[in-house]
């Protein structure tokens, strides 16, 4: 039984762990840095922890402090949310070693799936399919040139260890491999503090789509139904919804059984999300699997009335889950949005400040995930990511008139938003056909 916890995370997933900590009965610790002094997520916990100044090294990616901050309050578990250090494996393994609880897989666990060597391995084990890719770890873009020969161009030059879209570039031919391998591989190195590539074939025009992954430590293993990211730009997710409009129910139920496979090959336990790239013909491929909560779990809540990060808490503790794949029925069809403090027109260029004056849209199948309220001041040291907005309806098309109607609504004074291209991304023909692929962006924007 979990009775305190930490939060290690900000912004709207911090106040979202809180609210089903306050739900469940269980005392929340937030920490925050100096430039979070007055975020909500500081201000709805339980106790609050400054644990050092703005710069990421120095708080919500310094282990020592947040693991510090565990033991004077006397909480019991941390959750990590996503980003951070929440696929961070050392970090895993350190809450273990001081016998602190962490909301997520095992730190094994966490090491073998972030590796995508290790990760292709196990999954071709297991009969799971994989994109044709390089066998180890590529250091060297001479090395590199190489193995790009032996997979065949276009090849996805990728970093071997993170994820979101960072240490990632296309190259075409042989003639720009160079430069785009060098390009990656120095913002791994920023981002992850490793320069360690992976080389995979480039699969053209395909869609994102991943499953979500419950598991317990009693050998228990569901999925959720899947999500359709295909909606991104730079391989930073905009738009997902849920289910995916163009699986047949013979291609779900295959693919959510790969999933679960994966999972139990993998050893997985908790929340994780198995990301698969589906091709026009139907072929899918294992691209990787996220050891944590995803930004667009909200949706997956929507259609199946299960709260994630609760169940995330309750497995942690040891507890079985409470239904099995036959009693997960899907209904009805979600969609999320993100909004972004940036200027679209200024190629997308971050924009803190302060916010003057604030609207967020309500009423029947509208969910708000946010941190932000008036006169709140955005740090420019994190993600632009301020809300998240989510809507259920009885179809896609209906789901579709709801979001632009919630976008509609939306009043964020003081800071440049998304909100607007946002909007027009569901105006447009080809999405509201469900025409899309993860080129979307770049081919209709």
């Amino acid at each position: 039984m979990i009775r305190k916890l930490l939060v290690a995370n900000r912004g709207e997933i911090a106040v979202r762990i809180i609210r089903a900590c306050r739900e469940m009965g269980i005392e929340t610790v937030a920490i925050y840095s100096e430039a979070d002094r007055e975020a909500l997520h500081a201000k709805l916990a339980d106790e609050a922890v400054c644990i050092g100044p703005a710069a990421l090294s120095e708080s919500y990616l310094s282990m020592e402090r947040i693991i510090s901050a565990t033991i004077v309050t006397g909480a019991q578990a941390i959750h990590p949310g996503f980003g951070f250090l929440s696929e961070n494996a050392k970090f895993a393994a350190l809450c273990e070693k001081c016998n602190i609880i962490f909301v997520g897989p095992k730190a094994e666990t966490i090491e073998r799936l972030g590796n995508k060597q290790l990760a292709r391995e196990t999954m071709q084990k297991a009969g799971v399919p994989v994109i044709p890719g390089s066998d180890r770890a590529v250091f060297d873009y001479r090395d590199g040139l190489q193995e790009a020969e032996k997979i065949g161009y276009p090849i996805m030059i990728k970093a071997a260890l993170g994820g979101g879209g960072k240490g990632m570039r296309l190259s075409g031919s042989k003639e720009d491999f160079e430069k785009n391998f060098r390009i990656a591989q120095a913002e791994a190195k920023q981002c992850f503090g490793d320069d360690a590539m992976y080389l995979e074939h480039y699969i053209k025009g395909p869609r994102h789509v991943e499953f979500q992954i419950l598991a317990d430590s009693h050998g228990n293993v569901v999925h959720l139904g899947e999500r359709d990211c295909s909606i991104q730009r730079k391989h930073q997710k905009l738009i997902e919804e849920a289910p995916c409009s163009v699986l047949s129910s013979r291609q779900r139920m295959e693919m959510g059984q790969t999933a679960v496979r994966a999972a139990k090959a993998a050893g997985y336990i908790n929340a994780g999300t198995i990301e698969f790239l589906l091709e026009p013909s139907g072929t899918f491929y294992f691209m990787e699997m996220n050891t944590r909560i995803q930004v667009e779990h909200p949706i997956t809540e929507w259609i199946t009335g299960i709260d994630l990060i609760k169940e995330q808490i309750r497995i942690a503790a040891g507890e079985k889950l409470t239904f099995s794949q036959k009693d997960i029925r899907i209904n009805g069809h979600a969609i999320e949005v993100r909004i972004n403090a940036e200027k679209p027109e200024e190629d997308f260029r971050p924009c803190p400040g302060t916010i003057t004056g604030l609207h967020l849209p309500g009423g029947k199948g509208i969910r708000i995930d946010s941190a932000i309220y008036s006169g709140y001041k955005i740090p420019p040291f994190y993600d632009s990511m301020i809300a998240k907005i989510s809507v259920w309806a009885k179809t896609r098309e209906e789901a579709i008139r709801k979001a632009q109607s919630a976008l509609g609504e939306v009043i964020i004074e003081g800071v440049d938003t998304n909100v607007d291209y946002q909007y027009g991304i569901l105006e447009e023909p080809d999405y509201r056909d469900g025409n899309v692929d993860i080129n979307y962006i770049e081919n209709h924007f």
